[in-house]
């Protein structure tokens, strides 16, 4: 199972009830972050699910509100007493922004390993976590993700049997593994049946929808996206700033066949009072109006 956590749901500046835009997942009992604006490592106390096993960070672009939480967060990764490195992904340049953010905060014990984005789409793994950045249109370069889980084929005993593998290579086997035993080659495909359905959970802020984010979304459990404003009227004000309305990430969200979809990045002008998402569900039923901390639990589906 995996859990996710909108640590906050503002854009632009914190505000005193309204934390900025991050998510916090945790699959195994490790954990990845994506984006880290100013109080972000706070509102991850309020959480309570602690720091030491925190082992990503993506950053979607390097616009204030997403990034300079970070050095602050990486000292109190420290006092954890954390040696472990840490995974840090993100568009070009991440290296010298990072150096740069990270001047109050270089004696650290721990190795910070860079993966730095070329501008296109790619995926990637890192530990349990399989990642797909998209180029996204907004006024820097700025990625929107996916995250997977994937899940193992089931272990089919009697296809094991039936190609006479050793029972002592099961396991290994079983894990996805390619065996060597006693002079054969053993391979999972003679233990596994059909590939099952793991978990995705896709990210985006910041940008203009696209046909590419739409494909790159599809089937989601969950789609966390932005809606900068709720009223359609400001849509050319989003237009000129690259930003979303909530009526295009509903649209998005209906498209793109996703289970969920959770609002997030809203105006500072917007109060939480304020936040009407009535046409939003007109387009696309399960939209949920984010706020900070909330949680969901997304279970592998039953065969």
């Amino acid at each position: 199972m995996l859990d996710i956590c909108l640590l906050g749901t503002g854009g632009m500046l914190p505000l005193p009830d309204r934390y900025l835009t991050a998510m916090l997942a945790r699959y195994n009992g490790r954990k990845l972050l994506i984006d880290c604006g100013e109080g972000t490592q706070v509102t991850m106390r309020l959480l309570g699910w602690g720091y030491k096993t925190l082992d990503i960070i993506c950053f979607t672009h390097y616009h204030g509100d997403h990034v300079t939480g970070l050095p602050g967060l990486l000292l109190t990764l420290n006092n954890t007493g954390r040696t472990e490195p840490l995974t840090l992904i993100g568009p070009p340049g991440l290296r010298k922004v990072v150096e740069g953010l990270t001047v109050v905060s270089r004696d650290v014990g721990f190795e910070l390993k860079y993966i730095e984005l070329s501008y296109e789409k790619q995926s990637l793994q890192v530990g349990d976590f399989y990642i797909t950045a998209l180029p996204v249109p907004h006024n820097v370069k700025c990625f929107a993700y996916t995250i997977e889980n994937h899940r193992l084929p089931k272990f089919i005993v009697e296809k094991a049997k039936e190609n006479e593998v050793p029972q002592k290579i099961w396991k290994q086997l079983q894990q996805g593994n390619t065996v060597e035993f006693e002079g054969k080659t053993y391979t999972p495909d003679m233990v596994l049946g059909e590939q099952r359905k793991g978990i995705k959970v896709s990210y985006s802020t910041d940008c203009r929808p696209t046909q590419e984010l739409q494909e790159v979304i599809a089937d989601s459990d969950l789609f966390i996206c932005e809606g900068m404003y709720t009223d359609n009227s400001y849509l050319s004000q989003v237009k000129k700033h690259k930003h979303m309305l909530a009526s295009e990430a509903a649209t998005l969200a209906k498209n793109a066949n996703v289970k969920e979809l959770w609002l997030t990045h809203f105006s500072p002008a917007l109060p939480t009072e304020y936040i009407n998402i009535n046409d939003s569900k007109k387009i696309f039923a399960n939209t949920i109006a984010g706020t900070d901390r909330m949680t969901t639990t997304i279970e592998f589906e039953e065969e």
